[in-house]
């Protein structure tokens, strides 16, 4: 199992902690994540971090689809990967329609079609097998629709990139598990507890056959975000991943349109989900956060004392053997919490 490092996106301010990911290169951190929402962007600091470092991979996890051209997102790639010699990793995903349409002021679509028609006109950039062409239900090379001058023309691009780079997917609901299983190279569960794998085992393998040339889990990476706060009190090291459940769970979607939500009453939480939801839209973020399960914290997330995290850890290495995980993407981790669970895994 390979261990990463999840930065995250900005708050009022942001900034990269360059120290903790050149100690995570050290330690044999295989990769590390930049992230965006509504602040910073994701692939800015993935340049900066590239820059800065000689070994560990450098991944957006993820870049806003509808925020960008399907070309744009593999001219950023191509060249990334070839100014960090192939250590660059691209992340895509739907993101939601609140942040889609409220702040990029783009339609929503069809995120599950979206994500086939993005990675396969990446694909045709990458291979420069001819100029690139795609008629689909949100992109269309060239354009020819309303306002065109009717001057567009195929094109294939100048740069030569590396056919084989990555591409993974944000995806939790099913739709979206499938889709990334058929088109991409992994996906990001943002949340997981690796004794459920069965709430993406039948997706991935719909998706697996949907995509046939013996694609399996032996070349497919499933790379979940994993929360880990280490000390001697529990409850304490419980409540950041508590007021992130919230505002996720609660806050990251409309009432009726909200997949984290979705996922956590099949991880088992109805009546938990339902309750966060209702009190984070009640504008009331530390009740809902109050309301968010002991037991799904300790499902999805490393925390407390070293013992116990080192015993949550067998659990994860397990899944891994099987290849239910590839990596084990950290997120919040401290210096101490970097140097345990390399100790423990790498």
């Amino acid at each position: 199992m390979r261990l990463g490092l999840v930065l995250g996106y900005s708050g009022k301010k942001f900034a990269i902690d360059m120290e903790k990911i050149q100690a995570a290169e050290r330690l044999g951190y295989d990769s590390v994540w930049t992230s965006e929402a509504y602040g910073s962007d994701a692939v800015s600091p993935a340049a900066w971090i590239l820059a800065r470092t000689e070994r560990i991979k450098v991944g957006t996890a993820i870049v806003q689809m509808p925020a960008r051209t399907p070309a744009c997102a593999a001219m950023t790639a191509m060249t990334l990967q070839a100014l960090s010699g192939g250590r660059f990793v691209l992340g895509i995903g739907p993101s939601g329609p609140q942040v889609i349409e409220g702040w990029h002021g783009v339609p929503y679509g069809r995120p599950a079609t979206r994500t086939k028609e993005y990675i396969s006109i990446i694909r045709q950039i990458l291979r420069r097998e001819g100029p690139v062409v795609h008629e689909g239900t949100h992109y269309q090379l060239p354009y020819k629709g309303a306002g065109a001058s009717g001057l567009g023309k195929p094109l294939k691009s100048i740069l030569h990139a590396d056919p084989g780079l990555k591409i993974f997917t944000g995806a939790v609901a099913p739709a979206g598990v499938r889709m990334a299983a058929e088109v991409a190279d992994g996906f990001f569960p943002i949340f997981m507890d690796p004794a459920r794998f069965d709430l993406f085992a039948a997706d991935l393998a719909a998706g697996f056959a949907a995509a046939g040339g013996g694609k399996s889990l032996d070349n497919f990476e499933i790379a979940p975000f994993v929360q880990i706060h280490l000390g001697d009190d529990l409850a304490a090291c419980r409540e950041p991943v508590k007021r992130h459940l919230a505002l996720y769970v609660g806050g990251m979607g409309a009432r009726g349109k909200n997949f984290y939500n979705d996922f956590v009453k099949r991880l088992g939480h109805e009546a938990a989900a339902a309750q966060i939801q209702e009190l984070y839209l009640a504008g009331k973020p530390a009740e809902a956060a109050a309301a968010v399960p002991d037991a799904l914290v300790d499902a999805i997330a490393l925390v407390g004392p070293r013992p116990r995290i080192v015993e949550r850890l067998q659990v994860w290495k397990a899944a891994a053997k099987e290849r239910k995980v590839a990596s084990l993407l950290l997120a919040g981790a401290s210096p101490d919490a970097l140097r345990l669970v390399a100790e423990e895994v790498l």
